[in-house]
């Protein structure tokens, strides 16, 4: 399996990417599976060209392909003027409509006050909701306060456990054993059955024979 981190901080180091860090490894402690880190800030330039030309320059397509791939996603993202980065939202302003459908997406935010905590849930669950995305019960938002905090620590491993879960393959159903078989087998195209039991065999009443009968009670 595959999971892929998008991470919009602008800064190196920058507390967006150490989030999506924390993330990802309370992730990965629940699931085995690859990962792979998406820096959107080294993608700026070929965001901007693919806006202008409609066609995505190498190093972008190459990203684009590996979040359409990912069996779970994390988005990071800092707080601007309230709502998610311009560079984040162009990110999946230029993805393909369908990739992100039906695929689990972790969402995360950090900013310089906790009064932008809401930001996952009026900016960043409506983007990933309108693109169809399996958007996780619970975000994660880290103000600068937060960091050393129990109450942050906590919140990434549910979240983690969450997209951990999500990413599980569902498991397969057992085979129907013998006695489910004979209670689906196929109608007779002249008859009825009335009995499944395999000790008995299949009964078949023609349809005119039960009918009668019916009316005769």
């Amino acid at each position: 399996m595959k999971l892929v981190v998008v991470s919009a901080g602008l800064s190196s180091p920058s507390s967006t990417r150490l989030l999506a860090d924390r993330l990802a490894a309370a992730t990965l402690g629940h699931v085995d599976a690859e990962s792979e880190v998406i820096e959107l800030r080294d993608l700026a330039t070929e965001i901007a060209q693919h806006f202008v030309t409609g066609f995505p320059p190498a190093r972008l397509a190459t990203a684009l392909d590996a979040v359409a791939a990912a069996d779970g996603l994390i988005a990071v993202t800092p707080v601007f003027a309230a709502s998610y980065s311009g560079l984040f939202k162009s990110f999946f302003d230029v993805i393909d409509k369908d990739a992100l459908t039906g695929k689990p997406v972790l969402l995360g935010a950090t900013g310089g006050t906790a009064r932008h905590s809401l930001v996952t849930e009026h900016a960043l669950r409506p983007l990933f909701t309108y693109l169809r995305a399996l958007v996780l019960p619970t975000a994660v938002y880290a103000a600068s306060e937060d960091w050393g905090e129990e109450g942050l620590e906590r919140r990434i491993a549910r979240a983690g456990a969450e997209l951990a879960r999500f990413m599980a393959p569902a498991p397969r159903a057992a085979a129907p054993d013998v006695d489910t078989a004979a209670a689906i087998a196929p109608r007779s195209l002249t008859g009825a059955i009335t009995s499944v039991d395999p000790a008995d065999g299949f009964e078949v009443v023609p349809f005119e024979q039960r009918l009668a009968a019916l009316r005769a009670e």
